[in-house]
Formats: structure tokens, sequence, C-alpha cells
């Protein structure tokens, strides 16, 4: 495998392109989702565990070489492409504003970056599923509250449950399910909750979770993968610490706080004086969790996490209104004009 990412990194170094036509060419064959480096990234389950880090890495270089390269090409091809069509002299000469990337977007780019530089690669999954997928594999009680209508969209109840997802941890049940360990995979994703919208608060928001399960998978394995994403996604100061809770389907389970990073773990108003602020929860998969996907729980261990991707977006850019990210106001998005994901 490292020897066709470097073929293709000597391809793409070569690549030049007459028009903006064959800049789009170049673009689909290798960063569409059907390109050669997504398929690449979807060969990396199929690599040995102690090569997945050296070959995820490889990966994202390659990617950022072939998205600059086509840029590069398109900026080029631009300047010197001409054009039949006349000038449009009905056109305001008011300067038209292009677009930007969403925040949520840069912020779920920069951390699915960071996980694939570990070696975890990208699962996605259906909006709508079924409760075994959302609850029952998941070691949630059949009296959970979870299961109310209060917490939860459903579609339809008879003759069985039918909802729209509450969180991506469907998506690690439908892996396990269908593949043998080792599992290492993170999963970006929209989810619904029955709740009142408010600034801290939304019907609809953004989750990134993350599965790995090996054997002698242990909760130190969790705790320096978690360290590292925070020291990439903060800065290298960042502290952690996790603290004892309850999942159903983590066992033990914590909720992780990261130093605060805006008064560098002092106390301010932001983190309520504590010096931390809570970004994610985590902890071992429940063996009953694994025995229910048809993965022997003798034999392999694992953890999960699952952190809100407006949680994170809100600390890096002080957004304090949920609201904003869903209503499209072009004043807000425009201050997000400079903001690069890495």
């Amino acid at each position: 495998m490292l020897e066709k990412i470097n073929d293709i990194i000597e391809e793409i170094r070569g690549l030049d392109a007459a028009g903006q036509a064959q800049v789009e060419e170049l673009r689909i064959k290798y960063l569409s989702k059907k390109g050669l480096i997504p398929s690449l990234m979807g060969e990396l389950r199929n690599v040995a565990a102690d090569k997945k880090r050296e070959m995820g890495q490889k990966l994202n270089e390659l990617k950022t070489l072939a998205t600059e390269k086509i840029n590069e090409l398109r900026d080029k091809t631009a300047s010197t492409e001409t054009t039949d069509v006349d000038i449009d002299l009905t056109r305001t000469a008011t300067p038209l504003h292009f677009g930007t990337r969403h925040p949520l977007s840069l912020v779920k780019d920069e951390i699915l970056n960071i996980f694939a530089g570990m070696g975890f690669t990208i699962a996605e999954g259906p909006e709508i599923e079924d409760d075994w997928h959302v609850f029952s594999s998941l070691n949630f009680p059949p009296d959970h509250p979870a299961r109310d209508m209060q917490d939860t969209f459903f579609i339809s109840r008879e003759p069985s449950d039918v909802l729209i997802r509450t969180h991506t941890s469907s998506v690690q049940t439908r892996v396990m399910e269908k593949t043998q360990p080792p599992i290492r995979i993170v999963c970006p994703g929209r989810v619904y909750r029955n709740e009142a919208i408010s600034a801290r608060a939304h019907c609809f928001f953004h989750q990134v979770e993350g599965l790995y399960i090996d054997r002698n998978v242990s909760f130190a394995d969790l705790k320096q993968v978690l360290l590292y994403f925070a020291q990439q996604m903060f800065g290298p100061e960042t502290k952690i610490r996790l603290r004892p809770s309850y999942f159903p389907f983590t066992e033990p389970s914590a909720e992780m706080d990261i130093s605060c990073n805006i008064c560098g773990g002092e106390g301010c108003a932001f983190c309520k004086g504590t010096g931390w602020v809570e970004i994610l929860g985590c902890g071992m998969v429940d063996p009953n969790v694994l025995k229910a996907c048809g993965i022997d729980p003798e034999v392999y261990t694992g953890y999960a996490f699952g952190m809100g991707v407006e949680r994170i977006t809100n600390l890096k850019y002080r957004v304090k209104d949920l609201r904003l990210f869903s209503e499209n106001d072009i004043r807000f998005l425009h201050e997000f004009d400079n903001a690069r994901s890495r």
C-alpha cells in the first residue's frame, strides 16, 4: 500500500491541465467519493494495526498534496482560459461576495483529520434507524428515559420502532455487525433529539464518535488517544481530566474535561471559575455490546468516545448561541472567511 501511495504522489506532482474541464476531471479522479484517495482510505482498515498510524499520516499527506495541486491548476487555468460570453452590462457594479465554509464543517474536518493521522477511518450510516441499532444493541434497558418520546423523534412504533437517530453510535453497531476486529473508526453525522430550541440546545446537532476494538485494548490507550486529540485541537499546553460517569454502552465510563483554553485553567466566566470545560464522553465498550454485535468479549476489548461538533466549535470560536449555526445569517458566516481547517 505504501508503494501505491508513493506512486500516486509522484503522479500528482507531475499533473498538468489545459483548462478548467481537465482540472475537474482530475479532481473527480483523485478526490471524489469514488476517487483514488478515498478508495485508499477505505483500504486502511485492512492494514496491520501497527502500520495504521503511519499509513494514515501518509494518506493525509497525499490528500493535502492532491488538494493543493488541483487548486493550483484551477487558479492557473482560470487566469489563462478565455470565454466567448459577452459582458453582461446589466450586472450590478457592487462586488459579489463569495461564500465561505461553514464553521461546523471546518471543525468537523479538523477533528477527522486528527483521528485519520492516528489510523482511524471514517464510517457513516443512515439517519433513519431502528430501535435495535440505536438502543437495544447498545445495552439500553427497555425502560431507559432516552426511549421516551420526549427525547426521541419516532417515525412509527408499530410493528417495530422506526426513528431518527439520537446519536451516531448506531453506525458503530452496524460496523461491528459486519466487521471482525481490529476496528478503528470515527463516525461523523447529524443527530436529532426532541428538545426545545434555545441558545444552549437544539433539536438537531452534529457528533463525531470513535470506536477502537482489538485484543488487549485498555483504558490507558483511550486516555492517550484523547490527550493527543485535545493537544492537537486546542494547543500543546492543553491538559485533560477524566471524571467517572455512566453510559449504557460503556463500562467504566467517563466525562472528559480540558483545561479552559480562554483562561489557561486559572478560572473565568466561560469555565464558571473551575478552570475546566467538558468536551466529550468516553469509556470501555461494555461486553454486552460486543456480544450483541457478534464479537467475542472474552477475546476482544475496546473503547468508544463521542463529542458534539457544536461544543468544540463553541470552544474554538466563542460562539455563544447554537441557533446561529443553522440560521444561515450571512453576517455570521462571513466571520469565518479567514478560518482554515487543518
